[in-house]
């Protein structure tokens, strides 16, 4: 992705948190030629090879598992926040007129290899881990193991696991950082008069960032 330097976010621990807080990636590979892309929900081994894992699964009836070019490599992207940020918002519109809309938004994209599991035992470990790390907080959590045995078998045999093998992690926080601290504040207060729930949290976000433009 275009990626100037004032938007990029490169500490693992930031990265990781969004792929966290928002595990549905996007997965593109590419069959017979062209790219397909699949919204999958992942989970993040960290702890797995020089840059992490992404461990799912889909369903058996879903070609990727068997047509992906292996030798190719696959993107899985990770949105986080976004929102429309309108001109008003800045303070210095009614000096000189000269402002344009824009968007500001979280995005983490991860660049691997493909790794299939057609292991029974493995699925269950990777659907038992992230059901685990959904439902930990709820007052009566509800785990895999939970539904009749036989069930599972079938449920199981339904699906295959896959892995993304991360070779390299990219991260776009593209906040405003190339506007002035005024500009900046006059943003955040835009975006926390706004409904939307994501607004508010790209606020949040730029308060993380907030000061003078990037050098």
């Amino acid at each position: 992705m275009y990626l100037p330097k004032h938007f990029a976010e490169s500490r693992p621990e930031r990265l990781h948190a969004l792929v966290q807080a928002e595990p549905l990636g996007t997965l593109f590979t590419e069959q017979d030629g062209e790219p397909v892309a699949d919204e999958i929900p992942f989970l993040l081994r960290p702890e797995l090879g020089a840059h992490g894992s992404l461990q799912a699964h889909v369903a058996r009836a879903n070609p990727l598992w068997r047509a992906h070019t292996p030798d190719k490599p696959v993107l899985v992207v990770f949105r986080g926040p976004q929102a429309y940020v309108s001109p008003n918002w800045y303070p210095d519109k009614a000096e000189h007129g000269k402002v344009v809309p824009t968007w500001n938004y979280l995005v983490v994209q991860a660049l691997g290899t493909l790794h299939i599991h057609d292991d029974p035992a493995w699925v269950h470990r990777q659907i038992s881990a992230l059901t685990d790390q959904h439902e930990g907080a709820r007052e009566r959590p509800w785990a895999v193991d939970d539904a009749p045995a036989d069930y599972l078998d079938a449920m199981r045999r339904g699906i295959v696991g896959i892995e993304v093998e991360v070779l390299r992690w990219s991260g776009k926080w593209k906040l405003s950082q190339n506007h002035s601290a005024e500009r900046q504040a006059g943003v955040r207060d835009g975006l926390l008069r706004e409904p939307q729930a994501a607004a508010a949290a790209v606020a949040q976000a730029m308060a993380g960032v907030a000061g003078g433009p990037a050098t």
